[in-house]
């Protein structure tokens, strides 16, 4: 009767500590802000800011063509830059 108790008491423990396993870990992928490391181009001069004077109107448009050119270079270095900051890491 008395191992039968005590066999009673290991199980009822043995039952009790079941109980306090850990429960299974699941693993969440939240996104983390993280700064941009991307360097700022450097602005190109423009060639219609350069003028002292008053040019002709043939100089203003050959200066005016060329920055035309020279902001679009620019304006792509910017979009590649911004892009690079703005794309989705991958883990």
């Amino acid at each position: 009767m008395r191992r039968n108790a005590i066999a009673l008491a290991v199980a009822a423990l043995l039952a009790l500590l079941a109980g306090c396993t850990t429960a299974p870990t699941t693993t969440v992928r939240v996104p983390i802000a993280v700064q941009c490391q991307e360097t700022i181009p450097e602005r190109p001069p423009m060639p219609t800011e350069s003028f002292k004077v008053r040019p002709l109107i043939d100089e203003y448009v050959k200066a005016a063509q060329a920055e035309i050119h020279r902001r679009e270079g620019y304006e792509a270095k910017l979009r590649a830059a911004l892009q690079a900051c703005t794309a989705p890491t991958t883990p």
